[in-house]
């Protein structure tokens, strides 16, 4: 892994190097903790920032018979270290093997391989690190070139750490942001990333358990001011955070979907299914792919009216192990690719707002890369001209996220679409180590570009190739997202 890494050839090693290594960059979708940001917090241990709630890892551990309690059993310390770094050589070829020495490398200066042998000499030097100045949470960020990050946020949210980290961030931009002397230069609000909410609605289409979305109905019209009862207070609730979110800098709503929802059905039996689910009735499948069909519609158009992109993500098995579930709770390690997507409902929706005029700017995402042909050529029938990409084919995401997953979405879109609209990589992540993997990303497409210069397959224009390597790195995703203060 020297600085030639995924770099085969001279033209992929230009592109990388002159075009696409220094570009800042904006991660439109991840789940780093605000509060974490916005008080820049400390990490006490390599193990504490490396392994708590990334379940990545966790997978792996399990994998090379770690027993749970050194994986989500408490605050990670050295023996869930330790662990992990006898998990490392099992893992040559996974990507998580590349990202664990690059995280070790451009944080913290660490070359050695990890290993059982190194781990206790590694352990010291980035604990060492992590207790000296420049290492909370935003620092990290800023190491890595972070512009923004877009956290996932529920519309119920009080989002109160993106408000006070937005009033910090422009009072430190209005007075200079002088630190006073007992502040470490590295810790200046100033200097850290935008950060901004993501819309993620998921709770509000959950009307398969009737008792549990009642109880949350309550809780986002308290956090709307309206009390939800019929189908239109939900809408109006919905109205009212989707706007507070948008003054908070917000560009983005975020959903989780097994498939596409495309069951078009008229108002009166998409309120009779609201009334029914509130009363607590569980609804008939039918009924249910009306209502959260209706409720998804309703998202889109307020994404049109305020010029946001929405965000599609199909085909995850999730917590598919009902006793570690049970145990353990969602978001532990426990999900999987699903089935390949219905494409029909997908164009019916689509074309639902397409044809009211309210299609907004969508990207779609399959954890299934057997879906890329089918949504990339159902993304080319909605494109009108009004935006650049206004139809992405999302990022190779989750599982995908390795060298042969990158390739395969990239030469689908190369293929079907339009590669240099693409707003690039993101993280999708829980961890402040995890920015490396846009730098994985850049060198996977630079290779690939690159390797089409080498082959004849593309012209040896640097100016041009090399212009649509910062775009795809960067330059796309400011322009197509637009997020307050994000510049050049």
């Amino acid at each position: 892994m020297g600085e030639d890494f995924l770099l085969g050839d001279e033209s992929s090693r230009r592109l990388y190097g002159e075009h696409a290594k220094d570009a800042p960059i904006l991660d439109y979708h991840c789940h780093l903790p605000p509060a974490d940001i916005a008080h820049n917090a400390r990490f006490s241990t390599i193990a504490e920032a490396w392994l708590g709630g990334d379940h990545y890892k966790w997978r792996a551990m399990r994998a090379n018979g770690v027993a749970e309690d050194l994986i989500t059993g408490g605050r990670p310390g050295y023996p869930a270290f330790l662990a992990w770094a006898r998990t490392i050589p099992q893992l040559v070829g996974n990507p998580l093997h590349h990202w664990a020495h690059l995280e070790l490398r451009r944080y913290f200066g660490v070359r050695e391989a990890l290993c059982e042998r190194t781990a206790p000499a590694i352990w010291e030097a980035c604990n060492a690190q992590l207790a000296g100045p420049g290492f909370g949470a935003r620092d990290l960020l800023r190491k890595m070139g972070v512009r923004a990050v877009c956290t996932t946020d529920d519309p119920a949210d009080s989002l109160e750490h993106h408000s006070a980290y937005a009033m910090e961030r422009a009072s430190a931009s209005v007075s200079g942001d002088r630190p006073d002397a007992k502040r470490a230069s590295g810790d200046r609000v100033g200097e850290g990333p935008i950060m901004v909410p993501t819309f993620r609605p998921d709770k509000a289409l959950a009307v398969e358990d009737p008792s549990a979305w009642k109880a949350y109905l309550e809780k986002l019209g308290a956090a709307a001011g309206v009390e939800v009862r019929h189908y239109s207070d939900i809408v109006e609730a919905l109205e009212r955070r989707h706007a507070f979110f948008h003054g908070l800098g917000c560009r983005l709503s975020d959903h989780a979907l097994v498939q596409p929802l495309g069951s078009l059905a008229p108002a009166s039996t998409v309120e009779a299914a609201f009334d029914r689910a509130f009363r607590g009735e569980i609804l008939a499948a039918g009924e249910t792919l009306a209502l959260k069909t209706a409720l998804l519609l309703e998202v889109g158009r307020m994404d049109a009216r305020r010029g946001w992109a929405m965000q599609l993500h199909f085909a995850a098995m999730r917590g598919i192990n009902s006793r570690k579930l049970a145990k353990l709770g969602p978001d532990t390690g426990f999900d999987a690719v699903g089935d390949a997507i219905a494409a029909r409902p997908l164009a019916a929706f689509l074309d639902a707002l397409d044809s009211e005029g309210a299609l907004p700017k969508v990207i779609l995402y399959s954890l299934n890369a057997h879906d890329y042909e089918i949504l990339a050529s159902t993304m080319g029938c909605f494109q009108d001209g009004s935006v650049a990409g206004k139809l992405q084919l999302g990022s190779a995401w989750w599982f995908n996220d390795h060298i042969d997953g990158m390739g395969l979405q990239i030469r689908a879109l190369a293929n079907l679409g339009l590669l240099g609209r693409f707003v690039g990589m993101l993280t999708d992540s829980r961890s402040f180590l995890s920015f490396p993997r846009h730098e994985y990303f850049r060198r996977i497409l630079c290779g690939i570009v690159g390797g089409w210069i080498e082959n004849g397959e593309a012209p040896a224009d640097f100016e041009a190739l090399g212009a649509l390597v910062r775009a795809v790195s960067f330059d796309n995703a400011r322009d197509y997202f637009k997020i307050p203060g994000v510049e050049a």
